[in-house]
């Protein structure tokens, strides 16, 4: 049975939605990936670690993580005590899939001497098997305090890793997971596009594979790509991310003209998180109507996988997620 024929007709989802989020006292998220009308009516809107950070604050009862399975997790390893749902758990994430916990297990295991520094992009499980998560706004400035003889293990981002590799000099054993949203990006198309706007810089996540980084003049997080965009002298941007991203640019610039960067076929439809764009309005009522899907985490191995977060925060000393968090 589909989400829309469980609702009654004529349903007006927004009121609905914001009378269930009083009754429940629930916060709604919203990742910067997500559809425009979901970021529109979220409490905040953000990236995945400060979102969940930002709720765990609050007195909520409920959360609602509009984005994916491994954010929800995140929110629920951070605030066991509250109720986390997601609107549809079919959202996961290719970076998680591609790194089975049996099989990160087997691969630390074969080089003990290695430390495992994890991107958050990966499930519970994996969190719990590593040293210390990274976000790609706060990697840097952990790497940057591990020894250069300490052998690391870098993954599920093998692009990621390889950006950090080529900055720092280092030389990471790197997982071989990718994003299929930003390996999608096309380098002809890209450059076809920069030349017909060749005074507009081109703002790149570092998920993205060398040879769309190469190109870019700035590299960094969803959030760091935005407040690029707010501080670029120019009038026209090049945005080399997932494209629901412009929305909050549109809104907060709208003076200014920003270009998703082109997938093969010469535009950025392919280059929409197909797990992202599971989570719709109708199912975002549902889960707050019924508080279903919920996320649950078995408290031993929410302990394990909080103590690599807390590895970060720390040695992030406050740079994590700096700027990250915007209010809808």
């Amino acid at each position: 049975m589909t989400a829309q024929t469980q609702i009654p007709a004529g349903t007006d989802l927004l009121e609905e939605i914001n009378r269930l989020r009083k009754e429940r006292n629930a916060v709604i998220l919203a990742h910067y990936y997500q559809r425009p009308e979901l970021q529109d009516l979220a409490d905040f809107v953000g990236d995945s670690l400060e979102l969940s950070r930002k709720a765990a604050e609050t007195d909520a009862d409920v959360i609602a993580f509009c984005g994916v399975k491994f954010m929800a997790d995140t929110a629920k390893i951070l605030s066991p005590e509250k109720i986390v749902v997601l609107p549809d758990m079919e959202a996961g994430c290719s970076l998680e899939d591609s790194c089975p916990p049996e099989k990160f297990a087997a691969f630390r295991a074969r080089h003990p001497d290695h430390i495992a520094l994890t991107y958050i992009n990966c499930s519970t499980e994996v969190k719990a098997l590593s040293d210390v998560i990274v976000t790609s706004s706060s990697a840097e400035t952990i790497l940057s305090q591990i020894p250069a003889d300490q052998p690391i293990i870098f993954g599920p981002d093998r692009h990621l890793g390889g950006y950090l590799n080529r900055k720092f000099g280092r030389e990471m054993l790197l997982w071989p997971g990718v994003c299929i949203v930003h390996e999608a990006f096309s380098e002809r198309e890209l450059l076809k596009l920069k030349a017909e706007h060749p005074e507009a810089p081109i703002a790149a996540h570092p998920e993205c594979p060398p040879h769309i980084i190469d190109h870019a003049d700035y590299v960094g997080s969803t959030s760091g790509i935005l407040n690029f965009a707010k501080t670029f002298p120019g009038q026209t941007l090049i945005v080399a991310t997932e494209p629901h991203i412009i929305h909050q640019m549109e809104k907060a610039l709208p003076e200014k003209v920003f270009l998703g960067a082109p997938g093969a076929d010469g535009n950025c439809n392919c280059n929409i998180c197909p797990y992202m764009a599971l989570n719709t309005m109708e199912k975002l009522y549902l889960c707050l109507r019924d508080l279903e899907p919920r996320i649950e985490i078995e408290e031993d191995l929410r302990i394990k996988a909080k103590a690599s977060l807390d590895r970060m925060l720390e040695m992030a000393a406050g740079t994590v997620g700096k700027g990250d968090l915007g209010r809808a």
